[in-house]
């Protein structure tokens, strides 16, 4: 039987996962998630680093959260217009009662998920307030 070698997903996902990697079109067109073609030209794309920075556009906050969540409730879940344009969704770390529409966010790594009492524990980006 040959041997197999398999990368774990948190590995292979790290990029995207530790990053806000999303492509870029030699048009200009920038897209968050990623995308191979560009869908104003059709011409492939690369990946874009972006900044992260950005305005809130609009949220909710979560009351009731779901299962494997309940801990962080309540929590702010916003539509942020980055800097560079595209608009992406993510969790705000502040108390619910500070984000507003218009503020500005920031990136932050936190804790995401964990599997379990004893599992690994999952990383990635949420957005803070800026001062």
């Amino acid at each position: 039987m040959p041997h197999r070698t398999a990368v774990a997903p948190e590995w292979r996902l790290k990029e995207g996962r530790y990053n806000l990697v999303g492509s870029k079109c030699a048009c200009g067109s920038l897209y968050f998630p990623a995308r191979m073609y560009c869908p104003a030209c059709k011409k492939e794309t690369t990946p874009h680093k972006f900044s992260g920075k950005g305005e809130i556009v609009t949220y909710t906050v979560i009351r009731s959260a779901p299962a494997g969540f309940e801990e962080y409730a309540p929590y702010a879940v916003a539509i942020i217009k980055l800097q560079e344009g595209p608009m992406i969704s993510g969790q705000i770390v502040n108390s619910p009662e500070e984000v507003k529409v218009g503020k500005r966010v920031t990136p932050i790594f936190r804790k995401l998920t964990e599997d379990g009492e004893a599992g690994i524990i999952h990383y990635g980006i949420k957005f803070e307030l800026e001062e």
